[in-house]
């Protein structure tokens, strides 16, 4: 049976000498892997450049629930992105977005409102010209509402620590090293009320950024299963040095 559905590529595989998977999240189905004979040949109908990370797209596809493999009947980009595929900051930013995504979508049922996030995104990442420094760590906050993890925190008291393993600030230091303490408690606690618009208003030195990152990657590997290590995080710490 035929479905339309809005899809966010996130990762190709060369299958034949001719023929590639690509894992695809859709706003319908989640992710799902599409087997496209022929995509690489220079007439393809579906050509496999259009299935470049984070790009966006229209798809008309078959959906089996008995099959692993899926097949894309029409697949159009939607829209087209101009600035991530040519500038190196928002080009890193992707690789890294799409990093995380591939992780942590492999394990999400069809959520409109994720897909939606996911695709707004994209598009502002795109099309801003706003400073970008702070953008992935904002994503990463954001991104983990949907993934049902999202920090606890109290709009009238701010506290000392924040648990990562409980996803709460806290006035009690924790018995285990899973822990944000002061300054980084209050920069999280601003980036968990900011929006990308003004997240560049947040005045954050590289090495707590870096930092900052570093432990909000372990809060995502200790609330996602299998997530492992983010090899693209190195390539931020370049950019953004």
């Amino acid at each position: 049976m035929l479905h339309k559905t809005p899809g966010i590529a996130l990762k190709t595989t060369n299958y034949t000498d001719n023929s590639i998977v690509v894992h695809i999240f859709t706003e319908t189905f989640a992710m799902q892997s599409y087997l496209i004979n022929g995509a690489r040949k220079p007439k393809a109908r579906i050509p496999a450049n259009i299935f470049q990370p984070l790009h966006l797209l229209d798809l008309v596809v078959y959906n089996k629930e008995s099959s692993g493999l899926q097949r894309i009947k029409e697949a159009y980009p939607r829209p087209l992105l101009i600035d991530i595929p040519l500038d190196i900051v928002k080009g890193s930013l992707a690789l890294f977005l799409n990093e995380i995504l591939y992780k942590v979508l492999r394990h999400q049922s069809p959520d409109a409102f994720l897909f939606n996030f996911v695709q707004q995104s994209i598009i502002w990442l795109d099309k801003t010209d706003k400073p970008l420094s702070n953008f992935h760590l904002i994503f990463l906050i954001k991104l983990s509402r949907f993934l049902g993890f999202l920090p606890l925190h109290h709009h009238k008291q701010q506290y000392a620590y924040f648990n990562l393993v409980e996803g709460v600030f806290t006035d009690r230091l924790p018995a285990h090293t899973h822990v944000l303490q002061e300054p980084h408690t209050a920069i999280f606690y601003h980036l968990l009320q900011t929006d990308f618009e003004k997240s560049n208003g947040i005045k954050i030195n590289k090495n707590d950024r870096k930092y900052l990152l570093e432990k909000v990657l372990e809060f995502y590997r200790l609330h996602t299963e299998n997530f492992g290590q983010v090899n693209s995080m190195y390539i931020l710490e370049e950019i953004f040095n």
